[in-house]
């Protein structure tokens, strides 16, 4: 193609984060629709969860697998090849009618969104304006919490007011998979092809020596806060529907866009600060946000229950970014891929995992009690991580006392 007709490096990159919000607005999507699904076919709570789990599972596949591509391939050609993908898996939910269908096309979305999130935020760094050097990591960060909370509320908004519930959604979105595809072959490739394709494709994550001791701190943060998040994105309208009795659709995408959005908000509130505040206040906020949405559940308070979601959101996006920025710098260059493929297998892995087993538990337990246990797990989880976070600061003043004076730090 004519560089005339490609886009600038500032339109590029801007072009690109459309396409990572399209991509988490999909993520969300499906959220409003469980309990609907859940209605006019009769599966269990716990069938619902595996249908939401099954998405996780294809996604980290895909990261640990195809996610390095891009860098071997080109940017492009994974990008192209993971929005068809999406396109292909938003058709499969428009002609879904049965649980065995929704889980091809999640397994299919999950797969999708796994194949272009590397490529996605590579390309982000790459094209990042010169004058905003943080600007791609800042995008990559906050763009998935805000399309997350976009996309359960205008999925919420469109199965609730729009015609077909079941099918506009999807069409849409398949739609803008395909424009955004036919859009991105305007951006330049900022990589060139080289050999090492096949040998990328053998799954790696590991955790370098140098980051252990911090990343063994930050596990019980971030087995926190995605718990949190495959709570909400799973079951959250069901507590709307079950337990607060609210049976319009756009509330149900509410509870997941109120928690999303402040997981946004937290982590653009504390970017910049040090790791250890950040974790601190997130940890805080996740703890007391889970306790007080517990409290209003019981109480049957909506209000009080949107509010505390809300402050739980923050402690999500605080406490993640926390965990990230505490762990990601000990990493040496050549060995962060597979530290951040160790990072996205304990994610989503309690991202998955507990939500299946809330789901699983409800029906005999009933839902607000699971829901109870599982809220005050993740509190524990958070002020485990607190203390811990403590701890490794006492530890690491006490060594750099002990340390010879001139001693690299």
């Amino acid at each position: 193609m004519p560089n005339s007709r490609r886009l600038s490096r500032t339109p590029a990159f801007w072009l690109v984060a459309a396409a990572m919000l399209l991509l988490t607005f999909a993520a969300a999507a499906p959220s409003p629709l469980y309990v609907v699904y859940q209605a006019a076919w009769g599966f269990s709570s716990g069938t619902l969860t595996v249908v939401f789990a099954v998405y996780a599972v294809f996604l980290l596949l895909a990261l640990t697998t195809v996610g390095r591509l891009s860098d071997f391939l080109g940017r492009k050609p994974l990008l192209y090849g993971s929005l068809l993908l999406e396109a292909a898996a938003m058709l499969l939910f428009t002609g879904a009618d049965g649980v065995g269908t929704l889980l091809v096309a999640r397994a299919v979305q999950g797969f999708a969104t796994g194949a272009a999130t590397g490529a996605l935020s590579a390309a982000l760094v790459d094209l990042q304006p010169q004058r905003s050097p943080g600007l791609g990591a800042l995008i990559n960060g906050a763009a998935s919490t805000l399309g997350l909370a976009v996309g359960a509320f205008g999925s919420g908004l469109l199965v609730q007011y729009g015609p077909a519930p079941r099918v506009l959604v999807f069409a849409l979105l398949a739609a803008g998979f395909l424009l955004a595809a036919a859009a991105l072959s305007l951006i330049p490739e900022t990589v060139e092809r080289r050999p090492g394709a096949l040998l990328a494709l053998v799954p790696r994550a590991r955790v370098p020596r140098a980051a252990r001791r911090a990343f063994a701190a930050a596990s019980p943060a971030l087995i926190a806060v995605w718990s949190l998040g495959g709570l909400y994105l799973s079951l959250g309208p069901s507590l709307a529907v079950g337990v607060l009795h609210l049976h319009n659709h756009l509330v149900g995408g509410l509870v997941v866009t109120t928690m999303t959005a402040g997981g946004t908000l937290g982590s653009l509130l504390l970017r910049g600060r040090p790791a250890r505040t950040a974790l601190r206040a997130g940890t805080v906020a996740l703890a007391l946000g889970v306790l007080g949405t517990l409290a209003a559940l019981e109480a049957r308070d909506t209000p009080l229950f949107f509010v505390m979601t809300a402050v739980a959101g923050l402690g999500f996006g605080a406490t993640f970014l926390g965990a990230l920025s505490g762990i990601a710098p000990l990493a040496a260059p050549a060995e962060r891929a597979e530290l951040f493929a160790a990072v996205y297998v304990l994610s989503y892995l309690a991202f998955s995992a507990p939500a299946v087993a809330a789901g699983f538990a409800a029906p005999h337990l009933g839902l607000l009690p699971t829901t109870t246990l599982y809220g005050a797990a993740v509190a524990c989880l958070a002020l485990l991580a607190l203390a811990m976070t403590a701890v490794t600061a006492v530890t690491g003043t006490a060594r750099a006392a002990k340390a010879p004076s001139g001693a690299v730090r």
